[in-house]
């Protein structure tokens, strides 16, 4: 038996997944929208989801739509934003009790679908044009938004060796846009962007509960419905590898310097490899037992703190550091040192379980959370590819030395980027 299983039925202009399962007492609804990256709509989409969970024509405050979600058990909605390879997913989350924990006999789960469809389908409108001043302060709350990365000098640098890195690719577009495109959007055109995504998205909706199947999908065919589409999909996000290596110095008012460096795995998720790349990842920088942080943090006392992750649908390998500004050269050296033990298999086979075991208790931690089920599931709508947990975890489980050897031959440096000091450092 799979560990998670989930059934997938193709409804008006969407999929319908569900998850059954007695793991909570609550029932969890996604609600996913998945578009290229486009320079020219990022900062729009990075609006839209905010505008529709302010209000709407039923509740035309926010304070009449929270107060509702109260009188449902105190039901919770809020919406994210994501970027997956070189696409831009919007999510909107709506948590419910589960009425079967209930005395009261309220049709909750009926209640919660209609709600999400109010949300997303009778939105708080004037004619051709969203709610003015729910457009105005929800363009302020996302400058600030988009502020705050540049203000967090750790999320800045991952940001900065992104946009470095893939310059004139889209995935160097920030997941919330461009502070210099939100004043130019107006009611009007963000109310037309809606109308296009809703016509255009891929939509998928996710049903994790313990829910009898016919009802849920009775529910979403009356509340929902959509004209079918043809999704745009990105061709490809594999790029070629540069032949230089480019090396970003970027100085601030800083005194902890951020040395952040972006590899090439050439791999992505379904791949045949991938699951040695996860494996790869864990031990080279992903864990508190990894050769990053083992010979840049705790040997070497270099780094405040040292970690590499998988940008697993556009094939990157991230390192991040944070360093003194003087150790520069010393870092990048011993980082690169790591990368090469990897090469030639320089890992011993207690690292290997050591790692094998982490990611996999890692990962049934994630779907200890209805949330993280989506997460694990919606991987595979991103790729096109279908794998199930229980092969994922198989696969990672037998991946050899050999295998992981072959895949660090695979990942090549592209960019290094530091954020350092205006007087000292490099």
């Amino acid at each position: 038996m799979d560990i998670l299983s989930e059934s997938v039925k193709s409804m008006n202009g969407y999929e319908l997944h569900i998850v059954k399962t007695e793991k909570f007492k609550t029932n969890t609804i996604v609600w996913k929208m998945k578009a290229p990256l486009n320079k020219e709509t990022v900062t729009k989409r990075a609006l839209l989801p905010y505008v529709l969970q302010s209000n709407s024509a039923n509740y035309p405050t926010t304070g009449k739509l929270r107060s509702y979600l109260d009188e449902l058990y105190g039901a919770t909605f809020y919406v994210d934003l994501a970027k997956k390879g070189e696409y831009h997913i919007i999510s909107f989350s709506l948590e419910i009790a589960n009425e079967k924990f209930l005395s009261d006999s309220t049709p909750l789960l009926q209640k919660a679908f209609q709600f999400l469809a109010e949300v997303l389908t009778k939105p708080n409108v004037q004619g051709n044009s969203f709610d003015k001043e729910t457009v105005e302060n929800e363009k302020r709350t996302l400058k600030q938004r988009i502020q705050s990365v540049y203000d967090d000098k750790m999320r800045y640098s991952n940001f900065r060796l992104v946009q470095e890195m893939c310059e004139g690719e889209p995935y160097a577009l920030h997941v919330h846009g461009e502070k210099d495109a939100v004043d130019g959007i107006t009611p009007e055109s963000i109310y037309q962007y809606y109308q296009e995504a809703l016509a255009q998205d891929e939509l998928d909706l996710y049903v994790i509960g313990d829910v009898d199947e016919g009802e849920v999908e009775a529910v979403a065919h009356e509340l929902l419905q959509f004209e079918a589409r043809t999704p745009s999909s990105v061709q490809s996000s594999a790029y070629e590898n540069k032949n230089d290596v480019a090396e970003v110095i970027e100085r601030q008012e800083v005194k902890q310097g951020k040395l952040n460096i972006g590899y090439r795995t050439n791999i992505v998720y379904g791949d045949d490899d991938y699951f040695a790349l996860q494996v790869y990842n864990g031990i080279f920088g992903g864990f508190s037992h990894s050769k990053l942080f083992i010979n840049v943090r705790e040997k070497a006392s270099l780094a405040y703190y040292a970690a590499s992750r998988l940008e697993s649908h556009k094939g990157l390998l991230m390192v991040m550091t944070g360093i003194d500004n003087k150790n520069y050269d010393q870092a990048v050296s011993i980082i690169k040192e790591q990368i090469e033990a990897m090469k030639k298999g320089d890992f011993s086979e207690e690292e290997l379980v050591q790692t094998k075991s982490v990611i996999k208790n890692q990962l049934l931690e994630t779907i200890d959370t209805a949330r993280g089920i989506v997460e694990v599931l919606y991987h595979n709508v991103v790729s096109k590819k279908e794998v199930s947990l229980q092969e994922w975890m198989d696969k990672m489980d037998h991946a050899t030395k050999d295998e992981i050897v072959a895949v660090a031959k695979k990942i090549t440096l592209d960019t290094i980027y530091f954020l350092t000091g205006k007087e000292e450092g490099k």
